[in-house]
């Protein structure tokens, strides 16, 4: 019994200290400290890092967390409605807005090198039932398929800048990159085999996503 309530305490623990960097990373930053993501979930330090290892790792769970959270719904929602085309482009701008509004996380989690196509797609895999509808319907590309979707997310919010409230270059970039989904007689190249991390700590990488 007293390792039960141990292992409770420990997984209690460790939701508070993910929502409190959700959180602050919001209110601050993505520059927020491990202490002060720590004293905002009420925890010490010493038990954060005991946990998570470091403050990347509380950076990448959070991260993780808040895509189960605020993403996932939003691409279930879509595999549910009955125009599959427009429930696509509605899902992708959903997406890019809700994690545009969490630029501090997002941009912490680029330096942990947490932002991945590969993640991306993980969350993202029922989009293949709509985007399977889009192609029956002839609504998009035949030769799409879901890591492309997670890419668009990836490449757009690679274009904001910081400071930018009205996200003028991510609904632009978005609306050029949703137009390329339209059918098109010219093949696609085929995608890498590899897993690969679209945006990571690389200095063009910093350079791309300010």
């Amino acid at each position: 019994m007293h390792e039960q309530r141990q292992r409770a305490d420990a997984l209690r623990n460790a939701d508070k200290i993910v929502r409190a960097a959700i959180a602050s990373l919001r209110e601050h930053g993505p520059d927020v400290s491990l202490e002060e993501i720590a004293r905002h979930a009420g925890i010490g330090s010493a038990t954060v890092y005991r946990r998570f290892g470091d403050r990347d790792g509380v950076i990448r769970a959070a991260f993780q967390t808040y895509f189960a959270e605020e993403i996932e719904p939003l691409v279930l929602a879509a595999r549910d409605a009955d125009d599959a085309g427009r429930a696509l482009t509605e899902a992708l701008t959903a997406i890019v807005e809700t994690l545009a509004a969490h630029h501090g996380l997002l941009r912490a989690a680029k330096g942990t090198g947490a932002v991945t196509v590969d993640i991306a797609a993980r969350f993202m895999g029922p989009f293949g039932v709509v985007l399977a509808r889009a192609k029956q319907r002839g609504e998009v590309r035949p030769d799409l398929i879901v890591r492309d979707l997670a890419a668009i997310v990836v490449m757009v919010l690679a274009t904001m800048p910081p400071g930018d409230p009205e996200c003028g270059d991510v609904r632009r970039y978005l609306a050029l990159l949703l137009s390329s989904l339209r059918p098109s007689d010219e093949e696609l190249p085929a995608p890498s085999a590899r897993s690969h991390h679209v945006l990571d700590s690389s200095p063009a990488s910093r350079q791309l996503g300010h």
